[in-house]
């Protein structure tokens, strides 16, 4: 359904009335237009307004990528490190500075190819950190290559002949290696992700947000938003996110089902 102009701009305006805007930098981000990680950047910026955070006590942390140029977008403090290792850095922020809210950013080839080794021993120390894994299953920054994440059979330049490696799954692996709180996001619905960011932030305790999303440059035939629209699907209504086995189940047979999968409260 089109909008007219006026209600656009209502739009435009009501959304400068949030406050959100005032979470970025003078920056503008320079993603692909449509990209999927304008709306994880939306829905992060409304979760900072929600909680009421101090800008100056937020930090940003993330690694090399498309996802690793975050904390130049970002209003709050920001560092961008090496590839590979936003988790590690994030652990010594929260460590030196234990009072500060800490988001790690980082997509599925910096985050589960360089850096995932990283992942088991944040999850399992149970670092009170915040991990937006922003996952297209693609590195966009270096062109279209097949991640760690690529479906068995995708196709790219570096992958003619498809990609005969079986994928990783960010949300099963989390939850066998301990983490106590673990998400399973869509880049569509910022709405959501600002809500179950402003959760994860109060639950002490390393959370796992695991955020799919498109790249819109690189991949015209796996997650593209005409597919996740029609894939993503709310967790089922009785699921009990406090059943670790029930969560790790959903993770394993129900890879497009959205929501908290597992918190240990």
């Amino acid at each position: 359904m089109k909008t007219s102009g006026k209600e656009t701009a209502d739009q435009v305006q009501n959304i400068a009335d949030s406050g959100v805007f005032s979470i970025r930098s003078e920056n503008l981000p320079t993603w692909c237009p449509g990209c999927g990680y304008f709306g994880i950047h939306h829905g992060l910026n409304a979760a900072i307004q929600g909680l009421e955070l101090p800008h100056h006590e937020v930090v940003v942390v993330s690694g090399i990528g498309c996802a690793g140029r975050y904390p130049f977008f970002s209003g709050t403090y920001g560092l961008h490190t090496v590839h590979g290792r936003a988790l590690p850095v994030s652990t010594g922020v929260k460590l030196a500075r234990p009072e500060l809210t800490v988001f790690a950013v980082g997509g599925d080839g910096d985050g589960l190819g360089i850096g995932g080794g990283h992942l088991p021993h944040i999850a399992r120390r149970d670092v009170d950190v915040n991990y937006l894994l922003f996952d297209n299953s693609i590195y966009g920054l270096t062109k279209g290559q097949p991640s760690p994440s690529s479906p068995l059979g995708f196709k790219s330049k570096m992958s003619p002949k498809g990609t005969q490696d079986a994928p990783l799954n960010a949300s099963l692996m989390a939850l066998s290696y301990g983490a106590s709180f673990v998400a399973r996001l869509f880049a569509g619905d910022p709405e959501t992700i600002s809500n179950t960011l402003m959760e994860g932030v109060r639950h002490k305790g390393f959370a796992l947000f695991h955020i799919y999303s498109p790249c819109v440059t690189f991949d015209k035939t796996f997650k593209t938003w005409e597919h996740l629209k029609d894939w993503v699907h709310p967790l089922p209504a009785n699921h009990d996110a406090h059943d670790l086995k029930k969560g790790m189940m959903l993770a394993l047979d129900d890879p497009f089902a959205m929501g908290i999968l597992y918190r240990r409260d």
